[in-house]
């Protein structure tokens, strides 16, 4: 078994773009793409952002235990991490990078265990996350509130996390972030 570092957050809390600059910047690390029920989004690829799955497709992948976890993250939308994903970075020797919902990440820190680093990027609050959500662009104004009530109780799971960074300022978070991933690497 390699290594795996393990990213959660509630939505629009900046963990994907703290993630891609980890990713240019560690050659070692490779980012993991997860398997959706949900349709693509704006220039979302198959492949490249998520492997995009049917209902019936996940659903059958699910009871041919090709998935090491997944979840029901929104009603009748599942997320999930392939084996044969995993086993591919492995297979090159390469750190997995997830990029994973909170629960993904607190079940994968569990699957894993020490071979696991698991960081919760925080909102500096509320408010703030409500307003980058806002300004993404991406979610219907019902969308964003259902974001942003679930991010209330994700927040309450940061505890269950090997590190918090508070992302205030994106360089001051993405130096606290390499510094937990130099740790954790030269263990």
């Amino acid at each position: 078994m390699g290594k795996v570092l393990i990213f959660s957050a509630p939505s629009g809390s900046g963990k994907t773009t703290i993630v891609h600059r980890l990713l240019e910047i560690y050659p070692q690390l490779e980012f993991s793409i997860s398997a959706t029920s949900r349709a693509p989004r704006g220039q979302e690829q198959d492949g490249v952002d998520y492997y995009f799955l049917s209902q019936e497709a996940f659903r059958q992948a699910v009871a041919e235990g090709r998935f090491v976890e997944w979840e029901e993250v929104y009603a009748g939308t599942c997320y999930g991490t392939l084996r044969s994903e995993v086993e591919r970075i492995w297979a090159k020797k390469h750190v997995i990078v997830f990029d994973v919902d909170v629960m993904g990440g607190i079940n994968l820190k569990r699957i894993f265990g020490n071979d696991a680093c698991s960081v919760f990027i925080m909102p500096p609050s509320i408010e703030e996350l409500r307003r980058r959500l806002v300004t993404r662009g991406t979610d219907a104004p019902e969308v964003i509130e259902r974001r942003v009530a679930k991010a209330s109780f994700e927040l309450t799971k940061a505890p269950e996390f090997d590190h918090v960074v508070v992302n205030d300022r994106l360089e001051e978070a993405v130096a606290e972030t390499r510094a937990i991933l130099d740790a954790f690497m030269a263990r």
